[in-house]
């Protein structure tokens, strides 16, 4: 979509479409948890279709120089290729580490042969939390901190907009079927889980149909396989909480901006991860805003609470189940990649980790 693309050719816009891309990424990063508490907000509706085009494909066209920079970047991203990944130690049964797209696509929930030959032979199956296969289980956990999911005093979704932003919010959700009057109470991050994701997908979701975490959970159990997770629910709001509101407010405001250019980012998002070659997340990001700093406090902010320190949480973590062995850990795919990545991150705690797919 031409449009899409132009808007990172002015600068006053290029800072607004991070905004919206950040928000994107940062759904993705907890869409298992954010679509467990806000995917019943949406009516199944089986016409829902995506449209979303690969912006990718588009770059490679019109920004030949773009594209040279993103499959540079990609290249030299540490553990940037692959989603598989075997986990070797002295004196363990080998384990495997799976990078997910939390998405109910179904060019997402079917693995390749090998992973699915690693999820067969694995005794437990580790996703990053547990806490959403039960709806009731995860309210009440979450309702001990009511606070992480609407504003509990006087303040309101409305009274941090100025009136031109709420014109702009009104009109997205309306366009969404989703009245103002009904979410003005709602946390940003929550319903940002409702406005960032496809139609398609929010369609899919509230028909039932799991995304690719939750379905191997659920074939797990059916298995018999031992099941467990990373983190909680309420570890995952809080770390949401703890980014600045007006990240969460300029972001959703802007990704409601972007119309159905952000059915474009999550095509390109499925285009990027059905070739595993996950270390171009975040050089696309970067390409499509060619102005943005790499120190931007907004972004920066993103990536050391909802990546970073995650990572480190995981990767500790998974440490229990590598213990046992045979484990099949799956987490999301944007977890993998990088210096700070889960992958180095188990290297330097003294496994063995090699590509396997």
């Amino acid at each position: 979509m031409k449009k899409v693309i132009a808007l990172a050719d002015r600068s006053s816009a290029a800072a607004m479409w991070a905004l919206a891309l950040a928000n994107i990424l940062f759904v993705l990063a907890v869409a298992a948890t954010l679509m467990a508490l806000a995917g019943k907000a949406h009516a199944a509706n089986p016409a829902a279709t995506c449209s979303g085009a690969d912006m990718l494909a588009r770059i490679r066209a019109e920004q030949p120089e773009a594209s040279a920079k993103i499959e540079a970047d990609a290249a030299a991203t540490r553990n940037g290729s692959g989603l598989l990944w075997k986990i070797d130690k002295a004196g363990l049964e080998p384990s495997y580490l799976f990078g997910t797209m939390h998405m109910t696509d179904p060019r997402v929930v079917s693995l390749t042969p090998p992973a699915q030959a690693a999820f067969d032979a694995s005794r437990t199956v580790v996703i990053e939390t547990t806490d959403m296969l039960d709806q009731s289980k995860l309210m009440a956990s979450l309702m001990t901190s009511p606070d992480l999911m609407m504003f509990t005093d006087d303040t309101t979704l409305t009274s941090l907009l100025s009136a031109e932003d709420r014109a702009i919010v009104e009109k997205g959700l309306a366009e969404r079927g989703i009245p103002l009057a009904s979410v003005i109470k709602m946390k940003p991050w929550m319903l940002a889980a409702m406005v960032s994701l496809p139609a398609c997908e929010m369609s899919r979701k509230a028909a039932g149909e799991p995304m690719l975490d939750v379905k191997l959970a659920q074939e797990a159990l059916a298995a018999g396989k031992q099941l467990g997770g990373l983190e909680t629910a309420k570890s995952q709001l809080e770390a949401m909480a703890s980014l600045p509101l007006e990240f969460h407010i300029d972001g959703l405001v802007e990704t409601l901006k972007l119309g159905a250019g952000a059915e474009d980012i999550g095509e390109t998002m499925i285009g990027i991860y059905k070739t595993g070659e996950i270390g171009k997340f975040i050089p696309f990001m970067r390409a499509a805003v060619p102005t943005q700093k790499s120190g931007d406090a907004g972004y920066a902010a993103f990536e050391e609470k909802m990546i970073t320190a995650r990572n480190a949480t995981m990767a500790t973590n998974a440490e229990t189940y590598l213990a046992r062995g045979k484990a099949f850990i799956a987490v999301g795919a944007l977890h993998l990649p990088g210096d700070e990545g889960v992958i180095e991150k188990l290297r330097r705690a003294g496994y063995t980790v090699t590509r396997a797919d």
